[in-house]
């Protein structure tokens, strides 16, 4: 999703492309059960402009560089492709790569960068046009746009919004480039924060942070890998949770106790309690938490936590 504004206005522009490479095929969102953000796909818009598609399981591999070389790019322009480039495929290109990403470097360098600045709780992020050298995205910066982040966004929104405005400032980039007047921004290492690589655990929500810590986790991790928990009640198989929505309430409990409040699901954190607002049970649809708690109404002693505790 976060790549394909940006290549279709190169595509708008005849004669600037001259392939595209991307991940190879893999099950859909729909087949994995997954709840990954999809849009039309990198490999449909290039078809459909008959343009050369590659899809290396890596291309740092001499098959990888074999096809890059093939297509004799001036330039390439990178967004959200999920692979770190080695330095023979860097050397391999005149003017070498220029990468879209979705932060203000050289905070949140990495390839989840909108998930872990919302989970850190910040309050604007915004795009970096920088170019590719060795190391995870620490090359100079050409240019840099910031945005709020709302108090209920999404990954999945702030994703959305930020990748048209990726896109028009690679163009301008590209501009600058071909009129010999862009100027990179050395990155001050010092300020560097990470931004790793999301699997399924960092969606395992952590009910020792703060009200408002576990709030910013569950938005982070929206649409994926979700954030989840499990219900514990007694006699009873845990089960499990993904929890969609959530607010700040008042009230103070420990750590997943689940609060006898009525026709609402408040939980304790480690400093303050949250209001589940929406979630999933295993197997079912999506629903609120009024609809949840219908026939399940909380006892004594229930509470949510990981799977075992």
């Amino acid at each position: 999703v976060f790549a394909e504004p940006t290549f279709a206005l190169l595509l708008n522009r005849p004669g600037l492309c001259v392939g595209l490479f991307t991940q190879p095929d893999r099950a859909s969102g729909v087949e994995r059960g997954s709840t990954r953000q999809t849009g039309k796909g990198m490999k449909v818009i290039a078809s459909e402009h008959h343009l050369p598609v590659f899809q290396p399981e890596n291309i740092n591999t001499p098959e990888g560089l074999a096809m890059l070389g093939g297509l004799s790019p001036d330039l390439v322009v990178v967004a959200a492709y999920g692979q770190i480039l080695k330095p023979d495929v860097i050397a391999a290109v005149p003017h070498g790569f220029i990468n879209v990403h979705a932060s203000l470097l050289p905070k949140y360098r990495g390839a989840a960068p909108i998930n872990w600045a919302i989970y850190h709780g910040e309050t604007r992020t915004g795009v970096s046009i920088f170019r590719i050298q060795s190391g995870v995205d620490t090359g100079e910066v050409y240019a840099q746009e910031a945005i709020d982040i709302g108090p209920d966004e999404t990954a999945g929104d702030v994703e959305a919004r930020l990748a048209p405005i990726g896109a028009s400032l690679a163009m301008r980039v590209l501009d600058q480039i071909a009129a010999g007047t862009a100027q990179g921004v050395r990155q001050d290492n010092r300020l560097a924060t990470k931004a790793p690589k999301l699997n399924k655990d960092d969606g395992l929500i952590d009910w020792t942070r703060t009200a408002p810590q576990v709030c910013c986790q569950i938005r982070a991790m929206h649409p994926w890998p979700s954030a989840y928990t499990f219900w514990h009640r007694g006699g009873q198989t845990p089960l499990r949770l993904i929890v969609h929505k959530a607010r700040v309430s008042q009230g103070s409990a420990s750590p997943g106790t689940i609060l006898p409040t009525p026709n609402t699901l408040t939980v304790g954190t480690g400093e303050g309690v949250i209001e589940v607002l929406e979630l999933q049970p295993a197997g079912k649809a999506r629903m609120t938490a009024a609809d949840f708690l219908r026939g399940r109404r909380p006892q004594s002693g229930d509470r949510l936590g990981p799977e075992k505790i």
